[in-house]
């Protein structure tokens, strides 16, 4: 954020003396330190808006605690102007840098807190997580650490760099209005929520307001992801749904915060696998993929294990996920009108509260089992059973991806063996309140019953758990 702006200046030459014409002029705020006949400058605007909680550190040693939250606020780095002191006339240079300092302005203080005397006052700067929009001030009188959250990163970087050479000594030249009341339209940046229903409100030419957490954009004709969307790193909430969406991209994945996505009555026809591999695994919540044309969701999407409602309602699945069972806190699924010949063995692993599988093309159970075994067992079989058994991590960078893939769709037996491509399958009812507190009928006859497939990785497997095929 440190760029030499006004060039370099030649050692033994004069700097050029500002006119009060350049002096009147506010559209650019500079921050200079002068050494060496160098002049190191920070050109941008003194102002952040994001969230802020001053947390004083005294107060734990008086048995004192801190809310714990965060306030919208507007930051300006400003000019001191002590009252005892006049301000400058306008054209009028003065000696030497100028102090700094920090205004805090909130919608309920819109003339804010000044914190005087940035100049060696601060004792350090947190910056670990700037690029999701937070770092800490911490100054050291009075002794209190400003804590600023959910702030656009590019912007938060800007003003640390600006605040940082001020805290060096620099000479900053902002525009006195910094130092007046905030106006109330500063606080409308601060929107949280966007709900935009038609193709003549959909912005074109501005771009989204970054503090937004809740996104919705539907019945615009959009048919792609616009990546101004992407960039809204505070986003919880995106709605996409009534659009013409052919292709997710990964870089959806990069919400971190995302914990609802809607992408009802689009074009999908699959869901990509670079998603349920991203950050996704630990925020996304709830996913609807409702009137869309997806046939089949990849053995990565039960990755996705925190999600607690998934709707695949009106799509043209033919089967679900082979490992749906690892989605353990899945509370409510919905996949009514689709194509589903039957159930895989892991959806009896699911506890769910609301189920819905109205519609489907269930077949009748086979009378007779499908066997593939082999004996001796294949050394690929006997691997890849080792490997899932004893829990062997695995990956593309350690074995072929082929057989990455193989180890991913792997059965798993009714005794909680896997197998690979060496079983008896055998296919059966089940009644869907074993996995369900409230069940939609499957027909229109009141069944509330499902075939489910089920393997074994032996013959004694089999024989012994046969009673479950009858």
């Amino acid at each position: 954020m440190l760029a030499h702006r006004a060039g370099r200046r030649i050692r033994g030459q004069p700097a050029r003396s500002r006119s009060p014409a350049a002096a009147r002029r506010g559209g650019k705020e500079e921050v200079s330190k002068r050494s060496s006949g160098l002049s190191c400058t920070y050109s941008g605007k003194m102002k952040l808006h994001c969230e802020v909680e001053v947390i004083c550190r005294q107060l734990p040693a008086l048995g004192l605690r801190n809310r714990g939250r965060g306030v919208r606020a507007v930051l300006s780095l400003c000019q001191q102007t002590p009252r005892s002191q006049p301000r400058p006339r306008v054209g009028v240079e003065t000696g030497g840098p100028r102090p700094a300092c920090l205004l805090i302005s909130t919608l309920k203080d819109k003339r804010g807190t000044r914190y005087e005397q940035l100049k060696e006052n601060i004792e350090q700067f947190f910056t670990k997580f700037v690029d999701e929009g937070k770092a800490t001030v911490r100054l050291k009188e009075p002794p209190v650490d400003i804590y600023l959250s959910k702030a656009n990163s590019s912007s938060l970087k800007g003003f640390l760099s600006a605040v940082r050479l001020a805290h060096q000594g620099c000479d900053v030249e902002a525009p006195l209005s910094t130092l007046t009341p905030v106006k109330t339209s500063e606080f409308e940046k601060f929107k949280t929520k966007m709900v935009i229903t038609s193709k003549k409100d959909y912005p074109l030419s501005k771009n989204f307001p970054y503090s937004l957490e809740h996104l919705q954009t539907s019945y615009c004709g959009l048919s792609r992801v616009d990546m101004r969307m992407l960039c809204l790193k505070n986003l919880k909430k995106l709605d996409l749904s009534h659009n013409h969406i052919k292709k997710l991209p990964a870089t959806i994945g990069d919400l971190i915060h995302l914990q609802e996505l809607n992408l009802n009555d689009n074009h999908l026809e699959s869901f990509n696998v670079a998603l349920c591999q991203s950050t996704l695994q630990k925020s996304l919540q709830s996913l609807d993929l409702s009137k869309n044309k997806i046939k089949a969701l990849p053995v990565q999407f039960c990755q996705l294990r925190e999600l607690t409602d998934l709707k695949l309602d009106d799509n043209e699945l033919i089967r679900f996920p082979f490992k749906i069972g690892q989605l353990k806190n899945l509370r409510f699924l919905s996949a009514a009108r689709n194509k589903l010949p039957f159930l895989p063995s892991e959806f009896k692993n699911l506890s769910l509260e609301y189920l819905d599988l109205f519609g489907n093309t269930f077949e009748q159970p086979e009378v007779l089992p499908i066997i593939m075994l082999q004996a001796p067992l294949t050394l690929l079989e006997s691997s890849a059973r080792t490997i899932l058994y004893n829990r062997i991590p695995y990956g593309s960078h350690i074995i072929p991806f082929h057989l990455c893939q193989d180890l991913d769709t792997a059965k798993t037996c009714v005794c909680g063996r896997f197998c690979l491509s060496c079983f008896i399958q055998g296919t059966t009812t089940m009644n869907l309140h074993s996995v369900a507190h409230t069940v939609v009928l499957v027909d229109n006859m009141g069944g509330t019953e499902a075939p489910i497939i089920s393997y074994f990785c032996s013959l004694t497997c089999y024989v012994n758990n046969s009673d479950m095929l009858k």
